[in-house]
């Protein structure tokens, strides 16, 4: 443990010495909040306990934030000993792999990168025309993600979204030809059901599943958390924090900008927000008794839930990463872990977590 006394006395007694010595701290902080690694199912594909999400960055809420502010904070992520970065082609689109690639080209060797692929977009304007997952389409587009995050390897790539007009398993076929080929090591799928994750998985063996997870939305319990142990996949819960709603940061007074993806999602409207505060208290009571911050009880009741869950929280500041980093260190007793169940299966969500149109790309 750095002793923070060191600081006032080289400040007192040795100005010139100051900075090195501050520096030391940061170092010294760092070292502590490093997590530990977990695997990905039965894949052996290992990275951190918790992955870091880079969405926010540059996509979904309205504004695009500052290159170096946004790579300074990968890199302090890294430091960190977060191992696992997520993007997609669609997150700008483009923009957001080209900021992770500028961040994360000098150091490849020592992270995992995923993104995603099944959009198509108008080449002039490069608004989203829509889900593709043709085969023919896989392979051109694996080619500009390799190059947009300037890499000659994706560790694992998804599919984003299910193509009801393509078989599943011509998707999983030509993921499997891309790893033969080295371009890819791992093939994954996004909001995926059952009966998709057991036919990809047939053919090609599915390393992980990323889908919508957190105490205010456990519906992947129901089927699809236990067909991954019985198979053998990773999961990888986005939203972990429910689009920030259980960090405590909001009240039902909340609203966003319309450009803000918030603005559409039922379950963040006025109408339901007051009713959905109830899960802010529940994580707040737990956050005072822990001597935590909500945003950590809530990350690190997914982390309890399996030692095969990586969640991947995205925040765009280098505070509320450490904090999340956080979650990684506290443990709750069998006894807690009941009571936190037992009380939020007692409140009844409002609301849907999607608006019409994005519903409607949801597998289940």
């Amino acid at each position: 443990m750095f002793d923070f006394r060191i600081l006032s006395f080289a400040f007192n007694y040795y100005p010139r010495y100051f900075y090195l010595i501050f520096v030391s701290l940061l170092n010294a902080l760092n070292m502590e909040t490093k997590i530990q690694k977990r695997q990905l199912g039965k894949s052996g594909l290992e990275v951190s306990a918790i992955g870091l999400g880079c969405m926010g960055m540059s996509f979904g809420y309205g504004t695009i934030s500052d290159e170096k502010e946004m790579i300074a904070l990968i890199h302090s992520a890294v430091e960190s000993g977060v191992t696992f970065f997520d993007t997609a082609e669609v997150y700008g689109p483009y923009i957001n792999e080209e900021l992770v690639g500028k961040a994360l080209s000098p150091i490849r060797d020592k992270v995992v990168i995923a993104t995603k692929f099944g959009f198509q977009f108008d080449p002039n304007t490069k608004a989203t025309l829509g889900i593709t997952s043709r085969p023919e389409h896989i392979k051109t587009v694996v080619e500009a993600s390799l190059k947009r995050l300037k890499t000659d390897y994706i560790d694992l790539y998804y599919q984003h979204r299910v193509d009801p007009n393509v078989p599943i398993e011509d998707v999983a076929g030509a993921v499997k030809d891309l790893i033969q080929e080295g371009k890819v090591k791992h093939f994954g799928l996004s909001e995926a059901g059952v009966q998709v994750i057991r036919r990809a998985h047939a053919e090609q063996p599915v390393t992980a599943l990323q889908s919508e997870y957190s105490l205010w939305w456990r519906e992947p319990e129901e089927v699809i958390i236990p067909t991954l142990e019985e198979l053998g996949i990773g999961f990888v819960p986005f939203s972990p924090l429910g689009k920030g709603f259980l960090t405590g940061k909001m009240d039902q007074n909340t609203t966003f900008d319309s450009k803000d993806f918030r603005s559409t999602v039922p379950r963040l409207s006025p109408e339901y927000l007051k009713a959905n505060m109830a899960f802010v208290d529940l994580v707040a009571e737990f956050a005072q008794r822990k001597n935590a911050t909500p945003a950590q009880i809530a990350l690190a009741w997914v982390l309890a839930q399996k030692p095969w869950f990586i969640p991947i929280p995205g925040t765009t500041k280098l505070h509320r990463l450490h904090e999340n980093l956080g979650a990684a260190a506290i443990e709750f007793t069998a006894e807690e872990l009941q009571e936190i169940n037992t009380a939020s299966s007692k409140i009844i969500v409002q609301g849907d977590r999607y608006s019409g149109g994005s519903a409607k790309m949801i597998n289940r």
